[in-house]
């Protein structure tokens, strides 16, 4: 039975794919056909209707549209600008000191928005011209800010450790929360080493910089540090007990309006409407994607695919390094063409009875299953970073791409020091009483 079905699904999946068709369309459409295989076409008709819906029934899953509302509203808000005078008051003149603010900039203001490409067009807009003023090489510029603009993908709060969450059964999402912090900040360290040497080696530093008064530095910080307060209220309140990641994001939206609209005004109140349009559609196309997933999670439970395809991976070896290395690839490969949403809800079924024949933590795979399709996202040849940013650049992919390469390296080296050391995603947790 799994044979049969497992050809069907993939194969229809595939096709629809091709033709076009959404993803959530297409998950729908092949879960539904390979259903109708073992039961009778209304009665799976039935099962897909009512697992659609109740897939999107629950309180955890709230938190998402919040926590899109506070990214557009933060996104809106003139932040970024801020989030890089800071960075650079604090990195002057190091060699490379605008890659590496970028890369910064990049860790805060994705955390903030939730979103790479957020991130990657914020952030190239405001640095773009002082680079290449500066002298950077502009492929060298845009490598940069595209290899770190998914950082804000594991530094909370992000929406991906709220669907993985729900994907696998309940693995706490403040414990995701809490665990993502230390491996976004290793990719974003690694990535600094990268910029610097290349930066020091080509003399990228910047001379006759203006000296700032002490006025002007504490206005820079004042600036900057109520964003950043953001982050830390929703983090210690969930820390503390006080209210729960889904309370948090309603607490995320409340801070971000007051914020934009009242503290910084870089938002009017007219543009409102339009931000909860943008942010209505995109909890629609998030939502429908969870649901169609739910329908696909019932089918792969049904005809016992993930344990299939966990016998049939064991069967290859029994050593969990390799079997760990094998689903890194699978999942790098399938970053490249799926969005993090669907990949996800499709993939964590399937590999987590691998995942517990090993031993090893759901927190940590989930960690580890973020990354690699958040390096999917600046990854060709779908990566939708990576032709956000070079689209902000006015660059060509090819030209880009040979400088995205030591840094993709110094990437996958984070990748398997998240995957083969457990205290880099569990020990933040475990320090906090998590686990």
């Amino acid at each position: 039975m799994e044979i049969s079905a497992a050809i069907v699904l993939i194969i229809l999946f595939a096709f629809l794919l091709i033709m076009g068709t959404p993803v959530s369309f297409s998950i729908i459409t092949s879960a539904a056909v390979t259903i109708t295989m073992f039961l009778s076409p209304k009665f799976a008709m039935f099962i897909a209707a009512q697992k659609l819906t109740t897939g999107i029934d629950s309180f955890s899953l709230l938190a998402v549209p919040f926590f899109i509302l506070a990214g557009n509203l933060m996104g809106s808000g003139g932040l970024a600008q801020r989030l890089v005078n800071l960075a650079m008051l604090v990195l002057g003149k190091v060699p490379g000191s605008l890659a590496l603010t970028n890369i910064a900039g990049n860790a805060m203001f994705g955390s903030l928005s939730g979103s790479g490409i957020a991130a990657a067009s914020a952030m190239g807009s405001v640095l773009n011209g002082p680079e290449k003023d500066a002298g950077y090489e502009e492929e060298f510029s845009a490598a940069t800010n595209i290899a770190t603009a998914p950082v804000g993908q594991l530094i909370p709060p992000t929406n991906a450790f709220i669907i993985y969450s729900a994907a696998c059964g309940g693995v706490s999402v403040a414990t995701l929360f809490i665990a993502g912090w230390i491996p976004g900040l290793l990719w974003a360290g690694l990535c600094m080493v990268v910029a610097f040497c290349f930066a020091k080696k080509n003399g990228y530093v910047v001379r006759n910089a203006q000296k700032l008064t002490a006025s002007q530095v504490l206005k820079t910080i004042w600036d900057a540090v109520p964003s950043l307060l953001m982050i830390l209220i929703i983090i210690g309140g969930i820390l503390g007990g006080v209210f729960s990641p889904t309370e948090a994001s309603g607490i995320a939206v409340v801070y971000a309006f007051l914020l934009s609209v009242l503290i910084y005004r870089s938002i009017k109140l007219s543009e409102i409407k339009d931000i909860l349009v943008n942010t209505a559609t995109m909890t629609t196309i998030v939502m429908l994607v969870i649901g169609a997933s739910s329908v696909l999670s019932f089918v792969l439970s049904f005809t016992g695919l993930p344990q299939a395809i966990s016998n049939a991976l064991l069967s290859v070896t029994d050593n969990k390094y390799i079997l760990l290395l094998i689903i890194n690839l699978i999942l790098l490969v399938v970053g490249t063409f799926m969005d993090m949403a669907p990949a996800l809800l499709i993939f964590t079924p399937i590999f987590l009875p691998v995942i517990n024949s090993i031993g090893m933590d759901p927190v940590q795979f989930g960690v580890m299953m973020v990354m690699n399709l958040a390096i999917g996202t600046i990854t060709p040849p779908v990566g939708s970073v990576l032709f956000v940013g070079c689209s902000v650049a006015n660059l060509k992919v090819e030209k880009v791409v040979p400088r995205l390469i030591p840094y993709f390296g110094a990437i996958v080296i984070g990748l398997l020091l998240v995957t083969f050391i457990p205290a880099l995603s569990l020990g933040l947790p475990g320090l906090f009483g998590m686990l």
